[in-house]
Order: structure tokens, then sequence, then C-alpha cells
């Protein structure tokens, strides 16, 4: 990532980013001064500063962390994080916790009504579900460029991961240190671009006494959404589309740029090629990098197209899944987290780099120990 070079041209300021996750804890050394937490509308802001998990404060110091007191530094701490809870249904049990929690659908749309940018969904479900994709669209039209988390669970069964899956989201797969896709990472035609996601600190638990080494989808997309920041901070009249060509078009690849990988997508984030090149030239505003994909939709492995399980659900749904392990189901829309990512991020000194990785929708949030 060669960070000294990327903050002498910028560190994400005036840059928000959404982190819908398990809450984010705004007192953690790393991110005192870097969480809005008066920015969070009150009809979804319930716990929103109450991380029960530790996986949402994780993302938040990969994106914007100082680094202070030993803790990570982010890849843009010049930004700053709006946390927005939802329910990872593998994790949290309570029921009066749950019933009290906005659901995924909620929580992006009140992203999407707010100034922030950059909407991080380190999260994911094996099922789809109507209100989401529908809350996606609608983040779409405003403006907003979203990241999601492909799903850990590779090595078992690659399921179809959403909200990754959806058009107009961004499906960040994980890498190892050489470049090669984490045996973890699940794979598909909605994979757009990868991202460090192996051997990562991140918080243990809800305690926040100390970092463990973990790793995983999540961490990578908090790495790619930390990416858009830094250039969209340095290029503050680009439109979402981009600022994400911009992502897609200096990607590392060894493979035709018209032929994207399913495991990979278009390559491994590479910021520091748009923000050192001073003649960079950006696509035109209103053109989508991802139309291609956005108009096919999801192919399974014969190349056809997946038919849509999408289901409406009485009520809003309050779980998300992670791909990873563990799959629960609440409502039509099950969430958790995935954690085997590898990202460049600052461990204590600001010279160190690190990574980690996250999640799925319902909300399952199975934490992989690397």
């Amino acid at each position: 990532m060669k960070t000294d070079e990327i903050w002498k041209v910028s560190t994400g300021k005036g840059v928000k980013v959404a982190v819908i996750d398990s809450g984010v804890n705004p007192e953690t050394p790393s991110l005192k001064g870097q969480v809005l937490t008066d920015e969070v509308p009150r009809t979804v802001a319930y716990g929103a500063t109450d991380d029960y998990d530790g996986h949402g404060t994780t993302m938040a110091e990969l994106i914007v962390g100082t680094g202070a007191g030993g803790g990570l530094k982010g890849l843009a701490p010049g930004a700053r994080i709006v946390p927005y809870r939802i329910v990872f249904t593998d994790v949290l049990k309570d029921k009066a916790e749950i019933s009290k929690t906005p659901g995924p659908a909620e929580a992006i749309r009140a992203a999407a009504d707010s100034d922030a940018k950059i909407i991080n969904m380190s999260f994911g479900s094996p099922g789809d579900n109507s209100e989401v994709e529908s809350a996606v669209k609608y983040a779409q039209s405003k403006g907003k460029l979203m990241f999601a988390s492909v799903g850990n669970d590779a090595e078992r069964k690659s399921l179809i991961g959403y909200p990754a899956a959806y058009p107009y989201v961004v499906g960040v797969a994980a890498s190892d240190e050489s470049g090669k896709v984490a045996k973890f990472s699940e794979y598909g035609n909605y994979v757009d671009l990868a991202a460090p996601g192996i051997d990562m600190p991140g918080w243990c638990d809800a305690t926040f006494r100390s970092y463990c080494d973990q790793g995983g989808t999540s961490a990578a997309t908090a790495l790619t959404s930390a990416s858009a920041a830094l250039i969209w901070s340095a290029h503050p009249d680009w439109t979402a589309n981009q600022v994400l060509a911009s992502l897609i078009d200096t990607a590392g690849r060894d493979w035709a740029r018209d032929d994207p990988s399913v495991y990979l997508g278009y390559g491994l984030i590479r910021p520091r090629k748009v923000l050192m090149d001073e003649d960079f030239k950006p696509v035109p505003p209103g053109t989508d990098p991802l139309a291609k994909e956005n108009a096919t939709g999801v192919l399974d492995e014969s190349g056809d197209p997946v038919a849509s399980t999408t289901s409406p659900s009485p009520q809003p749904p309050k779980g998300t899944k992670d791909t990873s392990d563990d799959q629960n189901s609440t409502a039509a829309f099950d969430t958790g987290t995935s954690d085997n990512t590898t990202l460049w991020v600052t461990l204590g000194a600001a010279a160190a780099v690190l990574a980690i990785g996250g999640g799925a929708f319902a909300v399952i949030r199975s934490r992989r120990r690397a």
C-alpha cells in the first residue's frame, strides 16, 4: 500500500463512511474523536455505539483508526465513521435486544439519507430479501458507494452472499499476501474487487481488552471502503461511479480487464495508483463501471442466471449472517460477519501494516481465527 506515500496526498479527510455492523465502540484509543455518534438518526440509533461483538469496532478501526494507544491505524485515518448497529444472529441472542435493533434495510436507508458517501457492509447472508434489495437501490439512487464482503465459506460450500450479490453493491473478496485468493473467500461473478484478508488483528470480543489474529472478507471490505475514502477525499467532485471506476482501472491483475475473475473480480485494490497520478483521468460521471454485472445479475457456475429467491417479510429483517460459518436465519434475512482478511493497517506504529476481514447478511457473524 505504501501508506507513507499515500498519506502525503490524502488521509480521507472530509469523507464519512457509514459502518453497518455490530455497532462501533467510539471509546477505544484508536477511535476517540473518529466516530460521529451525533449523526445517527434516532430511528436507527439503538445500540449504535454499543458493540456487542467487537467486529464493527474492528472494521471502523481498519478504516479510520488513529493508531493511538497501540491500536490499529486505519488506511484512511482522516475520514470519519457514522455507526449503525444491526443484529448478527449467530452472536446476539437476547430477544429484547434483537427487537430494538434496526434491520439491515432500515440501516441502509438511513445511511442513504445521510451525508456519508460510502457504506461499508462487512456482513452477509446466503438468502436475499426484497426489503434489503430495495434499500440498496435507494442508496444507489442517492449516490452512495456500497461495499460488502462476499463471505468466508468457500472451503465448505461457496454460497451466493447478499448484499454483495445485489446490483450496485461492490462485492469484495480476500487475498493472501502473494495476491492469490484466500482459500475461504467465496466466489462468483458478483466478486468485483479484492483486498488483503489473512492474519490481521482485530478485537477478540466485546470486552475490548486485546486484539486477536484474525482475517476474512470483512476486513478486505473495510480496506476497500478506506481506499475509496482516500480517493474521494482527494477528488471531492467525483461521483461514486468515478471513484469506483478508478479503483477498478488501477486494480492489480494479470488477466484481461474485460474478463474479471470469479475469485478476485477486477483485481486487488491499489489506491496509490490513483492518488499518485496527477494526470489520472476519471470516467464520465454517469458511467457505471459495473454496468455489465448490474445488468446480468448473479450467474451460477454454468454461467446461467440464478433465479431470485427474494421474499418479502412481514417485518423488517433483523438478522445478518456471515457466509463463513454457521448459518442461522432470522425472518428472511440472516446476517453475520466473516473474519479472515489481511490488511495494511498500522498496529501501534504508523509504519506497520496489517489486515482483517468480514461477513454476511441475516446477521450471522462467524469469527474465523487464522
